[in-house]
């Protein structure tokens, strides 16, 4: 199997989770493979979320926000865990893609064509976990698709490809059984570095 340099983010601001309890399990398969890892846990950085000009002018990035930067570029393959909070991710999580997936960065776009851009993360794959408290399907029946925005939008939009996502729901009325599968899957996917 081909080793790969994975980048595992955690999403959700607290690592005391069912994201964070993800996360390290997908972590320990990917070890136990003997794949190359960096972990970071969005909760432990030190950044502003917010863009108080809008992109009219580019805050200077915190050194977190550049650690964060230099793990997706060294990384193959990266590795998302967060919950599902109205339908998207925490602000948190939004907040560290608004100010680091910048021009030059994620991406670049072409001054001569209209709605063409350089796609600067391509050649990297990603999975992204989310946990939710309803069933996939209900969320997508009464919502829509609560994925598009980090699989298309943020990591597609910058050429990672495939972007693979798996929703775990209901997290809080689920059986012993069916937590030990998830857990199995998860560690699978770590293994593989899928």
């Amino acid at each position: 199997m081909e080793r790969k340099k994975v980048f595992i983010l955690l999403g959700h601001p607290d690592r005391s989770t069912k994201s964070g309890k993800y996360a390290d399990i997908y972590e320990k398969g990917a070890r136990e493979a003997g794949h190359e890892i960096r972990r970071i846990n969005i909760g432990e950085l030190n950044f502003d979320p917010l863009l108080h000009k809008g992109y009219k002018e580019i805050q200077e990035l915190e050194p977190d926000l550049v650690r964060v930067q230099e793990a997706f570029t060294w990384a193959d393959h990266i590795a998302i865990f967060y919950p599902n909070w109205w339908c998207t991710m925490p602000a948190i999580l939004k907040g560290m893609f608004d100010r680091m997936f910048l021009p030059g960065f994620a991406f670049k776009f072409n001054k001569e064509k209209d709605y063409a851009w350089e796609k600067l993360l391509s050649g990297r794959s990603a999975r992204v976990v989310i946990t939710a408290l309803a069933h996939p399907l209900y969320i997508r029946f009464k919502f829509g698709d609560c994925t598009n925005e980090i699989s298309k939008a943020i990591l597609g939009f910058s050429g990672i490809d495939p972007v693979r996502v798996k929703i775990l729901g209901p997290c809080h009325k689920v059986t012993e059984k069916t937590k030990k599968e998830w857990e199995e899957e998860i560690y699978e996917y770590g293994v593989k570095a899928i």
